[in-house]
């Protein structure tokens, strides 16, 4: 699509609960300066889901709404849920949102980089020599195993309560996000690392045999396993080691977020959910930073927005194929870090003399289009 000659990309927001549409605003700003560089326009279409759907519809997002995600050439999602609508037991929640535009849009493959910046080493809880030279990318498979199995709830009674949940996989499934993260291992350090529980589930085994029947295949990539337990204690011990991660859905949903904390903060960190679909520009995905609503900081401008620029670069490079815009807006961010400018779980409020500038939400996004308008070279 184009607009006054330039190309337009139509980007379906979906800004959702507590600290959401600050992010999304923020990213949003970023990538209306990037384009204003780079020679772009973007047609936003804005679309309610999760706690605040609840609400207004009855349902955590409606069907037309991810028709119109669909209709999308990308998807940049804030954050849904909060305390007001926690119950697990209750019949409409949240996070049905989720699941419902992961397998409506068919979104298979999330990748969840972990880079950490040299100047926010000092923010991870980890000693520092266990950081240097960490880049790792988990790819986790995201419409499979047990977050989509068959499933019996309990009954009310107390004494014989029984529920059941389903980890089902099939070969395809398991060869489809093989091969995604492979493709990403060859761009990298070519190690790829299948994570699954052999040991003990029938779909382990079958994991483990059909990444063994793919490794062979790419005789470039050096395929190893690891066992799902162990590999939680080596992201800690020893994170450097690992390159490419492939799992499947629960395990990388736990490992994922464990992997956060190398950052220092869950603000920092974006990720993408990609589907095989191509759209004119790229391919199909949606973009969110890892972080929860974090309702106790809602409306406050305080929120780290980075995670979710960081989610718009990613976006930029798979579902528009602007390498040179992703590029640009990861380098502004590193450059607006440099700089000393932080967000608040970035900082340490007891030390007044550290020559950081603690600025909020809008202050961060401001930073990063600075250094962005002032050609940052990638």
């Amino acid at each position: 699509m184009m607009e006054d000659g330039l190309p337009t990309y139509r980007i379906v927001t979906i800004p959702g609960d507590g600290v959401g549409p600050e992010v999304v605003d923020a990213a949003r700003r970023v990538v209306d300066a990037a384009g204003g560089r780079f020679g772009f326009a973007v047609d936003w279409t804005e679309i309610v889901a999760g706690g605040i759907a609840i609400d207004t519809y009855g349902i955590a997002i409606r069907p037309e709404d991810v028709e119109a995600c669909r209709d999308a050439d990308a998807v940049l999602l804030g954050a849904v849920g909060g305390p007001k609508w926690s119950d697990p037991a209750a019949p409409v929640r949240p996070e049905q949102a989720l699941f419902a535009l992961r397998g409506g849009l068919a979104l298979f493959a999330n990748l969840r980089p972990v880079k950490i910046h040299p100047a926010l080493i000092a923010s991870s809880p980890l000693r520092p020599e266990l950081l240097h030279g960490v880049d790792l990318l988990i790819v986790r498979e995201l419409t499979g195993g047990v977050y989509f199995g068959e499933r019996q709830e309990a009954g009310e009674e107390p004494g014989d309560r029984f529920a059941v949940d389903t980890m089902p996989y099939g070969e395809e499934e398991i060869r489809r996000i093989f091969l995604v993260a492979a493709g990403y291992a060859l761009g990298r350090r070519r190690r790829l690392t299948s994570v699954d529980k052999a040991n003990v589930l029938a779909t382990s085994r079958l994991w483990r045999r059909v990444v063994d029947e793919e490794g062979r295949r790419v005789p470039d990539l050096e395929v190893s396993h690891q066992l799902v337990d162990s590999c939680a204690m080596l992201l800690i011990r020893r994170p450097a080691d690992f390159d490419v991660i492939v799992t499947e859905n629960l395990f990388g949903d736990i490992l994922s977020d464990e992997a956060a904390v190398l950052a220092g903060s869950l603000g920092m960190l974006p990720s993408a959910s990609l589907s095989d679909r191509q759209t004119a520009y790229g391919t199909f995905g949606l973009y969110e930073p890892i972080h929860g609503s974090a309702p106790d900081i809602a409306g406050q401008d305080v929120a780290n927005p980075i995670g979710t620029i960081l989610s718009a670069a990613m976006m930029m490079f798979s579902s528009f194929d602007r390498k040179d815009v992703s590029a640009a807006i990861e380098a502004a961010v590193s450059q607006a870090l440099d700089g000393g400018w932080r967000t608040g779980d970035l900082a340490d409020p007891t030390n007044a003399d550290d020559g950081l500038v603690v600025v909020g939400t809008t202050g961060m996004a401001t930073a990063v289009i600075a250094a962005l308008e002032a050609g940052v070279p990638a």
